[in-house]
């Protein structure tokens, strides 16, 4: 994962403003003002961090934030002058990890940006008690090491990150798979497969990877 701090924010003086604090404290920015090409734009580049706009030209912030969340586990930090509850709430239950409200400090900005970093560093605890280090792709559940390779990991830290949601088999292929590879279909079924005896041989008889007939996969503890 490369160190961009993506700013998405359609006023100009705003998103300079934005990008000269992050690259002052050691971030390397990139601005987009468009909502319509946020998405494809995290696909190809894979940022740190979003700063996420609420109201955009193209596509909103929430609409956005549901894309990418289909994707991409990537923080993302909702920026809005929409102080309503419901607003703040949608956008942390659409997966958003934390949000500022406008008008704010650009020093407040930086601060939580690292505070979420640091939460987001790389080790990942389910409430299954499985625990993932990507910086190692190593996986121990009640500690005991998962002997998973490289793709495993990638599938079970994604299903992990997103407990209950369901995903198709061609949305979990486009995320463990970022080279455009042709994969069949069922090496989603076998890769599945593989995790739950893995997951079955340190905790036998609990199911944590469930499959939704007709539709795909999600993770959740029993």
């Amino acid at each position: 994962m490369s160190g961009i701090i993506l700013i998405v924010e359609d006023e100009v003086k705003l998103a300079t403003v934005l990008a000269d604090y992050l690259q002052q404290a050691g971030f390397e920015t990139h601005c987009l003002g468009d909502g319509a090409k946020v998405a494809p734009w995290v696909q190809a580049h894979q940022p740190r961090l979003l700063l996420l706009d609420l109201m955009l030209p193209g596509k909103g912030g929430l609409d956005i934030c549901k894309e990418i969340r289909a994707f991409s586990t990537t923080p993302i930090i909702m920026i809005t002058a929409r102080v309503e509850e419901i607003d703040r709430l949608l956008g942390l239950e659409l997966g958003a990890d934390d949000y500022i409200c406008k008008p704010f400090s650009p020093r407040e900005v930086v601060a939580r940006v690292k505070a979420v970093l640091r939460r987001n560093s790389g080790v990942q605890q389910s409430a299954s008690g499985i625990i993932l280090d990507e910086t190692r792709y190593q996986a121990t559940l009640q500690g005991h090491k998962l002997e998973l390779t490289a793709v495993e990991f990638k599938l079970l830290q994604f299903l992990a990150a997103n407990p209950g949601r369901i995903y198709g088999r061609e949305t979990l292929m486009d995320h463990i798979y970022s080279d455009d590879r042709i994969v069949a279909d069922r090496t989603i079924d076998s890769h599945i497969k593989k995790l739950r005896k893995k997951i079955a041989a340190v905790k036998p008889g609990q199911e944590l990877i469930h499959s939704v007939y007709g539709v795909g996969y999600k993770y959740e503890s029993e």
